[in-house]
C-alpha cells in the first residue's frame, strides 16, 4: 500500500484509497480539465472536493501541495520511478497524465509539440481572458462603473474565439480528427463563458459555426459529462 504520509494534505483530506491517484479540485473550468482527463483515460482515482478560501485552498495542508493556493492538484502514488508525486497547475497535470497513459497526446514529435502549443494557448489566453469576462460581467466586477475593463476583455475574448473558429474550420477537433488534451483544456472554459457566465451574446457566440459544433461534440462525450460533475460538492 503506498505511503502518502509525507504529503500534509492527506492529513486534512485522508485517502480512503491511497493506491489511487488523489485529485483535489472543484468542478470549475480549470478543475474539470483534470477530472475529464481522468475519466477519459480510465485511471483509478479518488476525488476530494476542496472549498475556496480559508477552510480549503488557503489551508497550510493545501498550500503544502500547491503554494499558489489554486485547484486542481494531484498526488500520484505511482509517480516516476514508482515514487509518489505531487503536482499542481492544470496544464502540467494534463501533460503528465497524457505522458503517463500514452493517451490524448500525439506520438509524432511535431504534432505532439503543436498540441502542447494549443494547451499553452488555453493557459495563457483562453482561461485568463474568459475568466475576466466572467468577473466583470457576472461577479463583483459588474458593480464597477467604468465599463472599459469589461469591453477590453470582451473584445479580446471575441478575438480568441475567432482564432478557435478558424482553427476548427475543416477539423472535428483542435488537432484534426484526433481528440487531445488541447480540446480537454478548452471545453470547460468555452462552456462556462456561454453558460455559467451568460456571456454568449456579449462575445457573439451565436455568430460562430465551428466552435459551437466542436463544443457540442465535446460535451456529448460520456467522459466529459462525468468529468464536469467531479468532484461533487456538498
Amino acid at each position: 500500500m503506498p505511503d502518502l504520509s509525507a504529503f500534509p494534505i492527506t492529513k486534512r483530506w485522508p485517502a480512503a484509497h491511497p493506491e489511487r491517484l488523489q485529485l483535489y479540485s472543484v468542478p470549475t473550468p480549470n478543475g474539470v480539465k483534470v477530472s475529464i482527463m481522468l475519466e477519459e483515460t480510465g485511471l483509478p482515482y479518488e476525488a476530494h472536493a476542496i472549498e475556496f478560501g480559508a477552510d480549503g485552498t488557503r489551508t497550510p495542508e493545501f498550500l503544502s501541495l500547491n503554494p499558489n493556493g489554486k485547484i486542481p492538484a494531484i498526488i500520484d502514488p505511482d509517480g516516476p520511478g514508482g515514487a509518489p508525486l505531487g503536482l499542481f497547475e492544470s496544464g502540467a497535470i494534463l501533460l503528465y497524465l497524457a505522458e503517463k497513459t500514452g493517451q490524448f497526446l500525439p506520438q509524432d514529435p511535431a504534432r505532439r509539440w503543436e498540441t502542447i502549443a494549443w494547451v499553452f494557448f488555453q493557459m495563457a489566453a483562453i482561461g485568463p481572458m474568459f475568466g475576466q469576462v466572467g468577473y466583470f460581467h457576472k461577479f463583483a466586477g459588474r458593480e464597477i462603473a467604468d465599463k472599459r475593463p469589461l469591453e477590453r476583455y470582451v473584445h479580446e475574448s471575441k478575438r480568441l474565439l475567432g482564432i478557435l473558429e478558424a482553427r476548427l474550420d475543416g477539423r472535428s477537433w483542435i488537432m484534426g480528427e484526433e481528440y487531445s488534451i488541447a480540446d480537454i483544456s478548452m471545453l470547460g472554459w468555452v462552456r462556462n463563458l456561454i453558460g455559467f457566465y451568460g456571456a454568449g451574446d456579449l462575445v457573439g457566440f451565436s455568430g460562430l459555426k465551428h466552435v459551437p459544433a466542436w463544443l457540442e461534440r465535446g460535451l456529448a462525450r460520456p467522459a466529459v459529462q462525468r468529468g464536469l460533475e467531479i468532484p461533487r460538492r456538498s
